[in-house]
C-alpha cells in the first residue's frame, strides 16, 4: 500500500480488548488482496476490522469498492454511504461509483444527487457529459421498455452461469458449477469454481434443461469464457485466462489476465488453439464477436488508447486470416466507465454493456447502429425487463426468431449471475434524423452559382441557419428536426432570391432541396434565343391549331417587354410543328403559327420591320419522334407537345 493507515479509536470502545498492531496487519493482508482482485477474502477482513470499531477512508473505499466490482451493489451502497459519512473529502470517481450503487437499491433521487456532484467536478469526463445531456434519462428508458418477454432461461445453477453463444441447436453459456473433479479449485475474486464452457439445446421443449460440458479439450484449469462462431462451425474464438500449452503468464502486478484465443474445431474437436496476435501479458482482451460477413472481430479490452476501465474495440480480420490493428470504437459508444461484452446483428447494430452510460444500476444492456460511414451517432439503453437495477449483460439475440438470451444478477435468481430467456416483441425505434442539404442553380442553363448565401428558417420564419454554398453551388444544413417544415431561401448579387417550403419527413434520411435563380441582367447577342436568355418558358399550340393560347400570352408578355426596353432589338420568330400530318401539312401550320404570332407582337405595339418568321414544319424536330412515311408514332403526347414551338432568334441589337 502507497500509503498508511490511521486509525481512530471511538469513544465508547476503548474497553475492548484489541491489539491495534493486529489489525494493522489484517488491513495490510486484505489490502494485498484487493490489489490482487482477491475481493471476496478482501471483504471479509475489512468487515471484520470494521466490525471491530476502526474506520479509515481507505478502508470504507476498499470496502465499497470490492463490493462494486464483484457486482453486490446493494452492499456497495451500504459502504459508500459509510464513506460518505465518514469523510467529505472524496474523488470525484466515488461519486459515480455512489450514484451507480444507490441506482441498483433504486434511489434514484439520491443517485442523482451525486451523479450533479460528479459532473460538477468532473465536468469533462464523458459519464459526465453523457449524464447531463440526459438528465431525463429515466423517461427515455421508459419509453424503452416493456419490449421483451423474459424468463428464466432453465440452464443456472447456484453459481455464476452467463455469457451465452448459439452453435448449431445449441446455447453455448460459461459456468462456474462445480466440475466434480477430485480438487474443486477456486477463484480468490467470487469465491466460485474457474469457469468451463457448457451447451444445452435450444429447441427442446423442456421447462428446465440439463447442461453439459461444451468443448472438453477447450476448457482448462483457469476461466473459459464468452466463445462465438463462424457460421460454418468450424472455428471458435473465445476468452481464456493467459494460459496455454500449459504454461500460464503473468502481468508486472503478477496477475494472470484474459486473453482472446481461437480454435479450429474438425469432428466436435477443437484443435491448432492460438492466441491473437493483439493480446497482450499486460492489458485484457475478452469477449470476442463477429460480425455478420466474419470479417471484423469485436471485443473489450483495456488496452492502450482506451478511454475507460474498459473499451470496445474492432480488428479487421484479413482474407489470409491475419489481423489488422485493433481501432477503438470512440467516444460514442466507449466511456470512462466499462464498456464491454458487445454482440453484432445483421442490420450492423451492436449490442453491449456499460455502467457508463445512464443506466438503471449497475451495467445495462445499450444498443447503437453503425452508420453508413462506419461511425456510431445514437446510444440507446434497451429498457427494462432486460434491464434491471442490478448487472445485466452478455446480451444475445437471433436476428430471425427475435429470441435471445442475457446474463442478470437481479433478485430473484439461483446465483450470483443467471441467464434469462427473451422474446422481443418490438423492435427498439432509433432516434429521427434527417439531414437537409441541397444546391443553388441558375435557371437559364443549370450551372452551379458558388457562393450564393442560403438561410434555414422554420415554420415561424425564424431563421436558424445562415450560411452559403460552396465552390459547386451546394450547401448543407446538418441534421433538422423529423415531421418539421422548414423555408429554404437563396440569394446571390444580380439574381432574383428564390425560396422553397421543405417539408422534413418523419423518418431518418437526407432531403435535398434545389433552388434555381433567375439572372436580373441577362446579356444577349445576335444568334441568342431570348426564351434561353431570360428563361421564359416555352410557348405551345395545341394540336393542328395555329391561335394563341392564354398561357402562351403570358410568355409573350415577357418577348414584348424585351423588346420595348430594347427598341433596336430585331428578332426571327421560328415555329414548329410535331411529326403527325403530312410534312407539307405540317409546313404550312408551322408558318399560321409563326404569322400569327407576329401578328400578336404587332398588335401590342412592335414595328412589323422588327420582326421576320417563318414556320418549318417538322423538318427540326427536338427528339425523336418522327412519323415518315406512316405518319405514326409510338411517342407519348408530350414528347409531341416539345415540338410544338416556337423559337425567338435575336437578329440584330
Amino acid at each position: 500500500m502507497k500509503n498508511k493507515i490511521k486509525y481512530l479509536i471511538l469513544a465508547g470502545i476503548v474497553s475492548l480488548n484489541i491489539n491495534a498492531q493486529s489489525v494493522k496487519i489484517k488491513e495490510v493482508k486484505a489490502a494485498n488482496q484487493y490489489e490482487k482482485f482477491a475481493y471476496v477474502n478482501a471483504i471479509k477482513t475489512y468487515e471484520r476490522i470494521f466490525a471491530k470499531g476502526y474506520k479509515s477512508q481507505d478502508l470504507l473505499e476498499k470496502l465499497g469498492d470490492s463490493y462494486y466490482f464483484k457486482a453486490d451493489l446493494n452492499n456497495a451502497a451500504k459502504w459508500y454511504t459509510e464513506l460518505f459519512n465518514f469523510s467529505q473529502d472524496i474523488t470525484p470517481e466515488y461519486y459515480y461509483r455512489y450514484s451507480q450503487s444507490l441506482k441498483a437499491i433504486k434511489d434514484y433521487k439520491k443517485a442523482d444527487e451525486m451523479m450533479a456532484v460528479f459532473i460538477q467536478k468532473n465536468g469533462n469526463d464523458l459519464r459526465a457529459k453523457l449524464a447531463n445531456s440526459q438528465k431525463n434519462y429515466l423517461e427515455q428508458i421508459k419509453k424503452n421498455s416493456g419490449r421483451f418477454i423474459i424468463n428464466n432461461a432453465g440452464i443456472n445453477s447456484k453459481y455464476s452461469d452467463y455469457g451465452s453463444s448459439f452453435y448449431k441447436n445449441k446455447i453455448i453459456f460459461t459456468s462456474a458449477r462445480d466440475t466434480g473433479g477430485i480438487v474443486n479449485r477456486t477463484h480468490d475474486w467470487t469465491g466460485e469454481s474457474f469457469t468451463n464452457l457448457y451447451d444445452a439445446d435450444t429447441l427442446s421443449n423442456v421447462s428446465k434443461l440439463k447442461p453439459a460440458k461444451f468443448g472438453a479439450n477447450l476448457n482448462s484449469k483457469f476461466h473459459e469464457a464468452t466463445p462465438v462462431f463462424t457460421k460454418d462451425g468450424k472455428t471458435v474464438y473465445f476468452t481464456r485466462n493467459n494460459f496455454l500449452n500449459g504454461k500460464k503468464r503473468k502481468d508486472t502486478q503478477n496477475s494472470t489476465l484474459l486473453k482472446i484465443y481461437k480454435a479450429t474445431i474438425v469432428d466436435s474437436k477443437f484443435t491448432n488453439i492460438t492466441e491473437l496476435p493483439f493480446n497482450s501479458d499486460n492489458y485484457n482482451v475478452a469477449h470476442p464477436a463477429l460480425s455478420t460477413d466474419e470479417k471484423t472481430l469485436y471485443f473489450a479490452s483495456n488496452m492502450p488508447g482506451t478511454l475507460g476501465q474498459s473499451d470496445l474495440f474492432k480488428v479487421a480480420i484479413n482474407t489470409d486470416g491475419s489481423f489488422g490493428n485493433p481501432v477503438n470504437l470512440g467516444n460514442v459508444i466507449n466511456t470512462e466507465g466499462r464498456e464491454t461484452f458487445p454482440m453484432i446483428t445483421s442490420d450492423n447494430e451492436i449490442y453491449f454493456a456499460s455502467d457508463g452510460h445512464p443506466g438503471l444500476g449497475g451495467l445495462d444492456v445499450f444498443v447503437s447502429k453503425m452508420e453508413k460511414e462506419g461511425n456510431y451517432k445514437y446510444v440507446i439503453n434497451v429498457g427494462e425487463p432486460v434491464n434491471s437495477s442490478q448487472d445485466d449483460f452478455a446480451f444475445l439475440i437471433n436476428d430471425i426468431t427475435r429470441v435471445g438470451y442475457v446474463t442478470s444478477n437481479r433478485e430473484g435468481g439461483l446465483g450470483s449471475d443467471d441467464i434469462y430467456k427473451f422474446k422481443e416483441t418490438k423492435k427498439i425505434e432509433y432516434p429521427c434524423e434527417q439531414l437537409l442539404k441541397g444546391d443553388v442553380t441558375e435557371k437559364a442553363n443549370g450551372l452551379p452559382l458558388a457562393y450564393s448565401r442560403v438561410t434555414l428558417s422554420d415554420s415561424e420564419y425564424k431563421m436558424l441557419k445562415d450560411s452559403s454554398t460552396d465552390g459547386e453551388g451546394k450547401f448543407d444544413f446538418g441534421t433538422v428536426d423529423c415531421d418539421s417544415k422548414y423555408y429554404v431561401k437563396a440569394e446571390k448579387s444580380e439574381y432574383s432570391t428564390a425560396e422553397k417550403t421543405v417539408p422534413i419527413p418523419n423518418e431518418s434520411g437526407e432531403t435535398f432541396v434545389g433552388l434555381e435563380l433567375e439572372k436580373e441582367v441577362n446579356e444577349v447577342k445576335v444568334n441568342d434565343d431570348l426564351f434561353k436568355a431570360f428563361a421564359i418558358k416555352q410557348i405551345y399550340f395545341d394540336l393542328d391549331k395555329s391561335f394563341i393560347r392564354i398561357d402562351a400570352e403570358v410568355a409573350l408578355a415577357k418577348i414584348l417587354d424585351v423588346l420595348e426596353q430594347y427598341p433596336a432589338m430585331e428578332i426571327d420568330i421560328r415555329s414548329h410543328t410535331d411529326c403527325r400530318q403530312t410534312a407539307k401539312y405540317n409546313l404550312s401550320l408551322s408558318d399560321r403559327r409563326a404569322k400569327s404570332t407576329m401578328a400578336w407582337l404587332i398588335q401590342k405595339g412592335i414595328n412589323k420591320s422588327r420582326i421576320t418568321g417563318r414556320g418549318y414544319g417538322e423538318s427540326q424536330l427536338i427528339n425523336n419522334c418522327g412519323c415518315e412515311p406512316t405518319n405514326e408514332s409510338n411517342c407519348t403526347e408530350e414528347q409531341h407537345q416539345a415540338n410544338r414551338r416556337s423559337e425567338f432568334i435575336i437578329t440584330k441589337l
